[in-house]
């Protein structure tokens, strides 16, 4: 058996641009149902907001995401989560990162740390932090 771990981002109204804005960063197929393609039309104001929707990735990156209904109660938080990326390539997360720094907050500059060749954090256009590294083991000082 096979279970991969998916990040599943909750939006309000803003669904269908992020996963467009993920799509021209990770490349993939993007999928969006919208709640008026699933027939739930009771209150027709969402009809168009994303219901289910997903990117994935030719190199195995997926990030799904939805449109919470307006009446769910629905708060971001501050720091709820974090999106992290680890590769074992400097230049594919350098230029993973040159994407996603589209409209966003850099909150750590892309740079060395003690425990990796490369490190950043940045908040993106639609509030979602991603974490960046690259992998190395781990080795206690």
């Amino acid at each position: 058996m096979t279970v991969n771990a998916v990040t599943h981002l909750n939006f309000r109204g803003d669904a269908r641009a992020a996963l467009t804005f993920y799509q021209s960063v990770f490349g993939g197929e993007l999928t969006v149902v919208t709640y008026g393609d699933m027939g739930d039309t009771a209150d027709p104001s969402p009809a168009d907001q994303v219901m289910w929707g997903q990117v994935v990735s030719p190199g195995g990156i997926g990030v799904m995401a939805y449109d919470v209904p307006p009446q769910l109660p629905w708060d971001r938080g501050a720091h709820a989560f974090y999106v992290s990326l680890r590769s074992e390539s400097a230049d594919e997360l350098a230029a993973l990162w040159e994407r996603l720094d589209d409209g966003a907050t850099v909150l750590r500059p892309l740079g060395p740390e003690k425990w990796t060749p490369l490190y950043g954090m940045l908040e993106d256009k639609f509030g979602v932090i991603w974490v960046m590294d690259v992998v190395t083991a781990y080795a206690p000082s």
